[in-house]
């Protein structure tokens, strides 16, 4: 959703006072929470114990139905209130493939049936819950599963939408627009040229980021050959895989399966895998299981009942209420458990505040040490919480582990989003301080003149477009008058100030085949016409896409890219003076026992003109220059000055 945008100070400071009045509305932290962890069915083989959270509900039952069409339930029993506010019941039957839902009363009114709000297996639609045997979700070979060992310096992540990366007629996928289209090896254009999986084996990245692949409400999917589009922005299910991206949504069973072969077969070909969610809201409240068991609780709310909305999306949750932070962590760990997720990206992040984000980080990060996570540090407008309370931008370096999008890079090397001009990509004055505020990470430099919000590199998320606002290509074409040429040669120069961060380097699926989307900026529902990556672009600009491949080789050769410290980066990392407001040079030196090389050398020369930048005399191995980049080198250099072309980057190794 096209929502990326800072929140002011101004409306912070609104948030801050509604937070008062929302507390006083919102259900108190005095209600029972269960210490263990939430299971609303638990399949037995000849019984399932079922569960379900409201404990101030009047009266509580279950009903089982044969599938998601039936009218009548063939079996209906009357929940008990037990401890921590569970209603439960046990059906001492067999009843595998049956689908559930929970009805509460409350105030004399029996609310919409519901599949819970912890749902880990869903019938079509996501209406209902189902009763499954998790044993027959695995694939072959899923215990045996390891996610590839990755060092923080190598981490490159891949934003992917599953229908826009192989639904295109072009793709050589056979299973176009599902999770298995990210099992099948060997896939090509027309023109004979890799796509699919073993097209992100050849450019180098090594995380793929899932655009929302929990179950999302705006699809129906029992209209599938209709060829809906959603990004999945409007969760309905968070612990329930989507089914629209299966080959068989009214099979329960079929979805979970197909996300594990998805996951297992990227694991298998050296990625880890990370989950875009999106628990900062849901999609329409009275929909949601939230609503139909504990109204008013899950979400902030204003006094008169209404719903606070700092998402855009009609609500925002309440992450500091106990049993909603309970619930986050236990589907966050659920992911990871269950379906070996390695990471996680945080919609609307500044939504959450900051003690749940840092207990989060804690419960993940001991599962495992090396999981990512990082989200959006801004808000579609000022949430209904303290602004020193929560997970903004600013407040980064107050979470641990914990990373956020910098729209410091992305919008000096493209220009602000909403600005007619394409930034220092394209020669525009005034972005110089940005750039190197992202090229340190984020962090407080002697040299960096923009304030501080990490306190370690790897929390900053360098990027120069995302699945929001235009794409690169697009954006170039809006903003610049250009010719195709000098756009991307203005590309190859902002991925390589990206890849030359002592951050993390993300980039948009299809953004390195200079794919467009037709000058659409809020793409998220729109056609297969507009969305769908059209694969013979890689064989058009072939060019483009080595120099995306050759600066992920420079990077896993070279970590001193990624010193993954505050304090090396200090003492490393120096900016060379340039008297250009469109050249950013900077050497990482000291290298010995770091990398191979023992400095490096990066001129980003955003100017219409040529320029030579005074360095250290030595003998250089040139790894980029002219738009052109080879990790082995694609030249040699002697000397004290660094010839830089006109909106290029040129990088040099001193070995």
């Amino acid at each position: 959703m096209n929502r990326n945008f800072m929140i002011s100070m101004k409306n912070f400071l609104m948030g801050t006072m509604a937070a008062a009045m929302m507390a006083a509305c919102t259900s108190g932290g005095s209600l029972a929470v269960p210490k263990d962890t939430l299971e609303e069915c638990v399949y037995l083989g000849d019984k399932t114990e079922f569960s379900v959270w409201a404990p101030d509900a009047e009266d509580a039952q279950l009903r089982l139905y044969h599938s998601a069409s039936d009218e009548d339930a063939f079996k209906t029993m009357p929940m008990r209130l037990g401890k921590d506010g569970l209603w439960k019941v046990t059906v001492k039957e067999d009843v595998k493939g049956a689908l559930y839902t929970f009805q509460v009363k409350k105030d004399g009114k029996w609310l919409e049936e519901t599949a819970g709000i912890a749902a880990k297996a869903v019938g079509v639609n996501g209406m209902r819950g189902a009763v499954v045997d998790w044993d027959e979700t695995d694939p072959e070979g899923w215990a045996e599963d390891k996610s590839p060992e990755i060092r923080p310096s190598d981490i490159i992540v891949y934003e992917l939408q599953h229908r826009d990366f192989s639904i295109h007629q072009t793709s050589g996928v056979s299973n176009k627009g599902k999770y298995l289209a990210l099992t099948e090896e060997g896939t090509k254009n027309p023109d004979g040229l890799a796509t699919g999986i073993d097209h992100l084996k050849e450019i180098g990245v090594t995380y793929v980021q899932l655009l929302p692949s929990t179950d999302f409400a705006t699809i129906d999917e029992t209209r599938l050959e209709d060829n809906q589009y959603n990004w999945g922005y409007e969760p309905l299910n968070y612990n329930a895989v989507e089914g629209s991206f299966s080959t068989d949504p009214y099979n329960p069973v079929t979805r979970i399966k197909e996300f594990k072969q998805m996951v297992q077969a990227l694991h298998k070909a050296g990625f880890r895998v990370i989950l875009d969610v999106v628990y900062n809201h849901t999609t329409n409240a009275a929909n949601t299981g939230f609503e139909r068991t504990m109204p008013g609780y899950f979400y902030r709310m204003r006094e008169d009942g209404t719903f606070f909305d700092g998402s855009g999306c009609g609500n925002e949750t309440a992450s500091e209420q106990a049993m909603f932070r309970k619930y986050m962590i236990e589907s966050l760990e659920w992911w990871m458990k269950e379906y070996h997720i390695d990471g996680f990206r945080f919609d609307l992040m500044a939504i959450h505040d900051i003690d749940t984000m840092n207990e989060i980080s804690e419960r993940l990060h001991k599962i495992d040490p090396a999981v990512v996570i990082y989200g959006e540090g801004w808000a579609a407008s000022a949430p209904a919480y303290p602004a020193e309370k929560i997970a903004l931008k600013a407040n980064t370096y107050m979470m641990d582990k914990v990373g956020a999008f910098s729209d410091n890079i992305r919008d000096a090397v493209r220009g602000p989003l909403g600005c007619e001009n394409a930034g220092f990509m394209d020669g525009v004055a005034g972005n110089k301080a940005n750039v190197e505020f992202g090229i340190v990470g984020g962090i407080e430099h002697p040299q960096v003149t923009v304030e501080a919000w990490t306190s370690n590199p790897l929390q900053h998320v360098s990027y120069a477009s995302c699945h929001d606002d235009h794409c690169l290509r697009d954006r170039l074409e809006v903003a610049t008058k250009a010719s195709e040429k000098e756009r991307l040669a203005m590309v190859k120069l902002a991925q390589t100030a990206v890849y030359t961060s002592q951050g993390i380097p993300f980039i948009f699926n299809g953004e390195e085949l200079y794919r467009h989307k037709q000058g659409v900026k809020n793409s998220y529902n729109k056609p297969d016409s507009i969305n769908a990556i059209d694969w013979t672009y890689k064989t058009q600009y072939k060019d483009l896409v080595d120099y995306y491949a050759a600066l992920a080789a420079i990077r896993h050769a070279h970590p001193g890219f990624c010193l993954g410290d505050a304090a090396l980066v200090r003492e490393k990392l120096q900016f060379i003076e340039v008297d250009d407001p469109c050249v950013v040079a900077f050497r990482i030196s000291g290298l010995e026992g770091i990398d191979s090389a023992k400095s490096l050398i990066v001129v980003l020369n955003g100017s219409k003109k040529n320029v030579k930048v005074e360095i250290p005399k030595g003998n250089y191995v040139v790894l980029a220059q002219l738009g052109k980049a080879d990790a082995d080198g694609i030249g040699a250099y002697s000397g004290s000055h660094c010839a830089a072309g006109a909106t290029s980057a040129t990088i040099l190794a001193e070995y």
